[in-house]
């Protein structure tokens, strides 16, 4: 790397901590720490892994290795439990489907620990120890994960009632562009077609883009979310999903009355399509019975009388 480089990317790092203290301070003014507890944590363990590298770099440590790669594991940690934490605040007004999100959540976590430990047993480098293929395999599960995320949130938002402007759409907008950014330069460093410093140049300014993103997120005030809005479509999915796991007793009467609701719909519909014609048939029924045994006065006498 050269001169030049290095001091540009020295720069970039640098830059990092001065936002996220910034993220910090909002998130602390604001009070959404209490909120974003994970994403919070998340920040929390940005700013330790700067004050513990950065400072490890310049002088060389052999401890530097097993630092970075620790604390890395503990950064997917905490961005795996902010997506389960941006999906609640998403899915706040809709319990049932928060639940069955929650159930899913943990399921994709446990499947992502199972694809981690098999490729870490199953690799033969001998530059890549098995238990940094793990963290690196979970690293870009996470990654497609939040870019699945936030895709979700871009085509889906307004079926759920969740504004573009609110800090959960922010804080998956920001994880979701670094994720895909970072996974475009990895198959680019696989093909070649970028070096090293270029590379690790790229990731910083990406991330510093990702910092830009939650900061203005979180230093704007944001509206909050407007609980009048008629969502449709998501009621009926929380219903559906309500009655699958509260089905209804056999001896229930809620079914009786709506089959006598509909019968008594069904009968009326065929009276009013002849309201007139009804009534005269029925004249006519009862003046034929009367005629048959009993005397009716002659016409002639009746128009007399008149």
């Amino acid at each position: 790397m050269s001169e030049k480089s290095r001091l540009l990317y020295y720069a970039l790092w640098i830059a990092h901590p001065i936002l996220e203290m910034g993220i910090v301070a909002f998130m602390l003014r604001r009070g959404l720490h209490r909120k974003f507890k994970f994403f919070f944590g998340y920040i929390l363990v940005q700013l330790a892994t700067f004050a513990v590298l950065f400072p490890a770099t310049w002088r060389g440590l052999a401890a530097t290795f097993y630092l970075y790669w620790g604390l890395d594991a503990l950064s997917v940690a905490f961005g795996f439990a902010v997506i389960h934490e941006v999906f609640v605040d998403v899915f706040r007004p809709f319990q049932t489907l928060r639940d069955l999100g929650t159930v899913l959540f943990k399921w994709a976590g446990l499947v992502m620990l199972l694809v981690a430990v098999v490729a870490s047993v199953s690799t033969n480098s001998t530059e890549i120890l098995p238990w940094m293929q793990a963290i690196i395999t979970s690293q870009r599960c996470v990654r497609m994960i939040q870019v699945g995320m936030v895709l979700f949130l871009l085509f889906f938002a307004h079926y759920v009632g969740v504004s573009r402007r609110q800090h959960s759409f922010g804080i998956a907008l920001g994880f979701g562009s670094f994720a895909v950014l970072e996974l475009v330069l990895i198959s680019s460093w696989v093909g070649k077609h970028f070096s090293g410093p270029w590379m690790s140049i790229l990731n910083m300014a990406a991330y510093n883009s990702t910092l830009v993103v939650w900061f203005g997120y979180i230093a704007v005030k944001r509206p909050a979310r407007d609980a009048s809005l008629s969502l449709l479509q998501p009621q009926r999915w929380e219903q559906g999903l309500y009655d699958i796991h509260h089905p209804l007793p056999a001896d229930s009467l809620i079914p009786m009355f709506e089959s006598m609701v509909d019968r008594a719909l069904s009968r009326t519909q065929p009276a009013a399509a002849g309201p007139e014609t009804q009534p005269a048939a029925s004249v006519a029924r009862a003046a034929a019975a009367a005629g048959a045994g009993s005397f009716s006065p002659p016409t002639a006498g009746i128009s007399s009388e008149r």
